[in-house]
């Protein structure tokens, strides 16, 4: 093996730009945000639009998954438009909910499907069915629905959803923004009050949404270490 000699090397060198960097750019929507966006836009009772989604595959799994629960889900242009019947309002789906490979829909849903009384099944590609889903139906499950998996907890995941669920009271052993999340849409559709202790102040996207999502939501001062926060949900029909 020979070598190029030292002198052979190209010489680095420094150039000052002949203008400054100058332009416009826009910035695609957030992925979190977008799922949660479409999730709490089926929820409300009328037409929500979203401006700025993400349309990426995950996204629009979601936008797919709204769409079989009964809500009106349309791009006009830049924008989404979403009808929704309501919290309670949402349709038993007519066939199996294929999440694609988005963990965030498929543990966010899981809230929504546990509430409303229908029956539901839930799947993905192979790369989701090998992810758990113990961490969100183990806090759900104080609504009464029932949850059916595969072995560890994976999809596919059938649920059989409360009509009339109960308020959750749930401390998250590691904070999460999905299974907040999760719990607070279960929470959406309980009478009384839904409250979560989260071991972390950092998650903080849940309380985004929330803002967003429904008028008849009270929520306290955002949530501080060690201290729990609350909410108070009816539903709206």
């Amino acid at each position: 093996m020979t070598h190029a000699p030292a002198s052979a090397s190209r010489p680095l060198t420094v150039a000052r730009p002949a203008a400054p960097l100058g332009g416009v750019i826009r910035v695609p929507g957030d992925k979190s945000i977008s799922h949660r966006a479409l999730m709490f836009a089926a929820l409300a009772r009328g037409q929500t639009t979203i401006y700025h989604l993400l349309e990426g595959e995950d996204v629009l799994r979601t936008a797919a998954a709204m769409r079989a629960l009964g809500a009106q889900v349309e791009q006009q242009g830049a924008l989404w438009v979403v009808s929704g019947p309501g919290v309670g309002q949402l349709s038993e789906p007519a066939d199996v909910l294929d999440m694609g490979n988005s963990g965030t829909a498929a543990r966010l849903l899981s809230g929504i499907l546990a509430s409303h009384g229908m029956a539901s099944v839930m799947t993905g590609d192979a790369s989701l069915r090998r992810r758990p889903m113990k961490r969100v139906t183990d806090p759900l499950a104080a609504t009464g629905a029932t949850f059916i998996t595969r072995e560890g907890g994976r999809l596919p995941l059938a649920i059989r959803g409360q009509a009339n669920p109960p308020a959750l009271d749930y401390r998250l052993p590691v904070a999460s923004a999905q299974v907040k999340s999760a719990v607070l849409l279960a929470g959406l559709n309980a009478t009384g009050t839904t409250r979560w202790k989260s071991p972390c102040p950092r998650v903080t996207i849940p309380k985004t949404c929330c803002a967003i999502s429904a008028r008849r939501l009270r929520s306290k001062s955002p949530p501080k270490a060690g201290v729990s926060s609350a909410l108070t949900a009816a539903p709206i029909w």
